[in-house]
């Protein structure tokens, strides 16, 4: 028999790809700013054939940026197999913005580029080099599709670039030849397909065959399975309140973000008790309250859901490439005017979520998907959108706690993206880096023309949690709009002209950090620093991770204990 090398698709994986309509773009992304150093050429640019250089010595780490989809004759599955055409100069680009490029315009640009869908027919990634940025620095844009990997997976490449260390260093040793393995031909496609299929029943008549030996062990596993996928399909039978979040999307996007102290968010969680990933939250339904107040809606009156995806990677699957993710959907107390107790009561109601078993439940759909027909995780994904079980997806991706630097050039900010579904007007993604906390948000262009306000919102409640200072917004530089200045963009004022001014490194400054418990953040932080060779840095997907230490997904007897203190000049 002739070899040929191919991998099936997990249903999970499949399901990104079904997902996508040319509407719901399901690539996962993120913008990266840094230090131009050693990369800046003679004619201050940036030095694009080194950046080359350093991706494809370390691109053998990652065999599937090298691969491409191929169908499955008769049954439709995909499946991945080499790319003999491969060329890394059609997925790294090279760009520029108007010197000197502000903030304002690279949020436009990464938002333009994210309103355009992967090419299937390539390796389903892009980078893109942006030069031209003010205050001496460069920026990538990464998209990744969703069906190759999750936060975890996505600090491969991108990670493998990384240092703890501002040393200068290419490469020294040529990376390894590769040599793309020969494509299978549609027989030995569907004949593969075929025995997968048929496998399934007799994994089912041995499984049974087990059961009988030890029944009560059987019901005990029935029981627990039949509770996690009710908990699932519950959340699903009530649907959350229509907002204008929850509308058609069309495919053109806008982006912002925004950045806070990471370590005034775990004195929060230290002084009224939960987790940082509670203070996230709490801050979240604190904005939203206010946003969807100001769009007309009475906030008291809402049943709000946040759908907050778990990593459920164990040792084994570390190494896995693809998704490894469940589903966890969040009620936040919008009625809730007192951020403390806001804080409290979202506390509480994580507790609760983590009770119910809602992502094991997850995980029990996809392995039946997986086990006969993959098309039922699309259907399930699709009927989730129609029902509207959540408002908004919002993710955390926890990265490296100290500075990381390639080639001598410090990473200055990394805000990530996560994808809209159907229906899903916006989504909000973090990332934790150098003792920051990053903040990104995708919305639909139409849908969300004064996405800055959401913005200032987020701001305005992190600093009455950790600033009390009341309702007063802190000043904020004008919303980057995809294509043109908004009409809605906030008037510029002279402190936040001089925060826009000031360079970059002043915004994240470069002393080591302890790591935070960031239990809703998806990915790792690679390697440990401390073997002086990765660190990792990803693109966000919406995964979490689960964990021992404190966060939402973790369990106990009793609900975690909380602080009835408010700060000062909070009511």
């Amino acid at each position: 028999m002739t070899y040929s090398h191919f991998e099936r698709l997990s249903a999970l994986d499949g399901s990104f790809l079904g997902i996508e309509d040319g509407v719901s773009h399901m690539h996962i992304g993120s913008v990266a700013l840094f230090e131009k150093g050693p990369f800046r050429t003679a004619d201050d640019g940036v030095d694009i054939e080194r950046i080359c250089r350093m991706m494809e010595a370390e691109l053998h780490r990652v065999p599937r940026y090298r691969q491409r989809l191929l169908q499955t004759p008769i049954f439709g599955q995909p499946v991945w197999v080499d790319d003999h055409h491969f060329n890394l100069g059609y997925h790294i680009r090279h760009t520029h913005l108007p010197r000197p490029g502000d903030d304002r315009q690279l949020k436009r640009l990464a938002a333009r580029l994210m309103s355009q869908e992967l090419d299937r027919g390539k390796p389903l990634w892009e980078m893109w080099v942006v030069e031209g940025l003010e205050h001496d620095r460069f920026a990538i844009i990464t998209k990744v599709h969703h069906c190759m990997i999750d936060g975890v997976g996505s600090v491969q490449l991108t990670g493998a670039m990384l240092r703890p260390t501002a040393e200068v260093r290419d490469p020294v040793d040529p990376p390894p030849p590769w040599i793309p393995r020969p494509v299978p031909s549609s027989l030995a496609l569907v004949a593969a397909e075929l025995a997968h299929r048929i496998a399934t029943p007799v994994k089912t008549l041995a499984s049974a065959a087990l059961a009988m030996v030890r029944p009560w062990e059987a019901l005990s596993g029935l029981r627990d399975m039949t509770a996690s996928v009710a908990a699932t399909l519950g959340t699903g039978i009530h649907s959350a309140s229509p907002t204008p979040l929850n509308t058609d999307i069309g495919p053109h996007r806008r982006f912002d973000w925004t950045i806070a102290d990471l370590e005034a968010l775990k004195d929060v969680r230290t002084r009224h008790g939960g987790t940082v990933n509670d203070v996230v939250l709490s801050v979240l339904a604190g904005a939203m309250r206010t946003y969807l107040r100001r769009r007309g809606l009475d906030p008291d009156a809402l049943d709000f859901r946040v759908m907050v995806p778990v990593n459920v990677r164990d040792a084994g699957s570390r190494e896995h490439v693809g998704n490894r993710v469940a589903m966890m959907v969040v009620r936040l107390p919008l009625d809730e005017r007192d951020p403390v107790k806001r804080l409290q009561r979202t506390v509480v109601e994580t507790w609760r979520v983590k009770r119910s078993r809602q992502a094991a439940g997850t995980q029990m759909i996809e392995s039946l998907s997986d086990a006969t027909i993959p098309a039922i995780m699309v259907q399930f994904a699709n009927l989730t959108a129609l029902a509207r079980p959540y408002n908004v997806v919002t993710t955390n991706v926890p990265g490296p706690p100290i500075p990381v630097y390639v080639a001598g050039a410090r990473l200055l900010e990394c805000y990530p993206l996560v994808p809209l579904f159907a229906n899903q007007a916006l989504g909000v993604a973090l990332f934790s880096y150098a003792g920051k906390l990053h903040w990104g948000f995708n919305a639909d262009w139409d849908a969300l023309p004064d996405l800055h306000e959401l913005v200032q919102s987020v701001e305005r409640e992190i600093a009455v949690l950790t600033e009390g200072e009341g309702e007063e917004a802190r000043p904020r530089a004008p919303l980057a709009t995809h294509g043109r200045p908004s009409r809605h963009a906030a008037p510029r004022s002279r402190r936040a002209a001089v925060a826009t001014a000031a360079p970059a490194t002043k915004r994240a400054p470069g002393r080591s950090v302890k790591r935070s418990p960031l239990t809703v953040a998806s990915g790792t932080s690679g390697m440990s620093p401390l073997d002086g060779r990765t660190i990792g840095i990803a693109a966000t997907s919406s995964t979490s991770r689960r964990t021992s230490t404190p966060g939402i997904t973790r369990t106990s007897a009793t609900p975690p204990a909380v602080s009835s203190k408010s700060p000062t000049g909070v009511a």
